[in-house]
């Protein structure tokens, strides 16, 4: 299952310079910091709740742990050239409890424990224009066997800057195996197959509190496709999460 964490260009480009043909390395690259997420209990769930989730991006030399990419990873890469990166990654998977969705409960469908994938990701940094682009194509291996893979495509543009504040924009689509479907959405009765898990679309905005202090707001929309959207655990297609928080640069 997806999971929504604060994400986006703003986190790794801690100045966008969008008026600039280059800008100057930042003088701390990286964040952490604790942020209030409110979410559904599952994607497609009418059940909103709230948790504490991390703020977290960290790189040094090859070794990386991130939440700004939408799931919390840690892992390994290396620059290829031009641009791109190449690496493997650990990420936690969310899961699913009935005690959250009355739906679930009334129709005595199992909780889905958290979990851990392992996988591969692609990685490209740049610019269009004077916005700072990053692209990412990643694979997601759940290490349960039975409970499958996805496959995410991500690209994030920083679109506004000026004095303390910064902004961007980011949009992602998933793909899930049989077996992921079936982890998530299936219900007596029916049997989703593979393929387009969601969609998902989101901007970002953060404040320079200090020199080495942000806040930060992130609103993103999720919507189901194909049979994900047409489960009997589906409430309704499309869902939010909205997250602010703190980040302390070092």
């Amino acid at each position: 299952m997806k999971v929504s964490f604060p994400a986006g260009l703003l986190l790794l480009f801690p100045a966008l310079a969008l008026a600039q043909a280059a800008a100057a390395p930042p003088e701390y690259e990286n964040l952490i910091g604790p942020a209030v997420r409110s979410r559904p209990a599952y994607d497609g769930s009418k059940s909103q709740r709230l948790d504490l989730v991390p703020i977290l991006d960290y790189e040094k030399n090859v070794f990386f742990a991130r939440t700004v990419q939408g799931v919390l990873e840690a892992g390994a890469r290396a620059s290829v050239g031009g641009g791109w990166k190449l690496g493997g990654q650990l990420a936690y998977e969310e899961g699913r409890k009935a005690s959250e969705s009355s739906l679930l409960r009334n129709m005595n469908i199992p909780d889905v424990s958290v979990g851990l994938s392992a996988g591969l990701h692609a990685e490209w940094e740049g610019k269009i224009g004077p916005a700072p682009v990053i692209f990412v194509a990643r694979w997601r291996d759940q290490l349960h066997s039975d409970r499958g893979s996805q496959t995410d495509l991500r690209g994030t543009v920083g679109v506004y800057e000026s004095g303390p504040v910064q902004a961007g924009v980011y949009a992602q689509a998933t793909w899930a195996t049989q077996k992921s479907m079936r982890t998530y959405y299936a219900a007596p009765g029916f049997d989703p197959g593979g393929g387009l898990l969601g969609v998902s679309a989101g901007v970002i905005g953060s404040y320079d509190l200090a020199k080495r202090w942000q806040a930060i707001v992130n609103l993103e929309a999720h919507r189901l496709q194909g049979d994900a959207a047409r489960s009997p655990l589906t409430e309704r297609r499309s869902n939010y999460y909205l997250i602010g928080g703190v980040a302390y640069r070092f």
